[in-house]
């Protein structure tokens, strides 16, 4: 499984730099594992990328985690009261380990951006520049080890 995982970590830096945002590509590098075909896990990811639509709110990949989270131990009982604390234990355990491996969990603090910053909904274009200035594929990476890491654990 280990091996897997690693192709797995690899996988998401891969799909940020084929263009993906940051959340398409963790939630699809791990999706199939829950069922979910790739074109599906895009979709599904593709509204939180740049913090949420661009917003540079709760970060991309962490976001990602999130939803693999609800996959991995969401409840669909509205009653089932100890499964929902479950669930949210476990994001905000992914969420400190996230911050404390990037000091942050919103995008505009990990991409040193001020409040001011104007919002736009238009992506920026992934040239050799963008890679550069943006920290977004390491960010990717560490995601991916986080989620790997939670699976590994649950392996034993």
């Amino acid at each position: 499984m280990e091996n897997d995982l690693d192709k797995r970590i690899e996988l998401a830096k891969e799909n940020f730099k084929a263009g993906f945002n940051c959340s398409q590509s963790i939630f699809s590098a791990f999706a199939d594992m829950y069922g979910i075909d790739k074109e599906t896990a895009l979709k599904l990811s593709s509204s939180f990328g740049g913090g949420i639509g661009r917003m540079r709110q709760t970060c991309g990949v962490a976001c990602g985690m999130f939803m693999l989270a609800g996959m991995e131990q969401g409840t669909t009982d509205p009653k089932d009261h100890e499964a929902k604390a479950d669930t949210y234990k476990l994001v905000q355990d992914l969420a400190a380990a996230f911050k404390e491996k990037n000091g942050a969990i919103n995008c505009g603090e990990l991409l040193g951006l001020t409040p001011s910053s104007a919002i736009s909904s238009t992506p920026e274009a992934r040239t050799d520049q963008y890679y550069k200035k943006r920290p977004c594929a390491q960010i990717v990476e560490e995601g991916a080890k986080i989620w790997a890491d939670y699976l590994k654990k649950q392996q034993k």
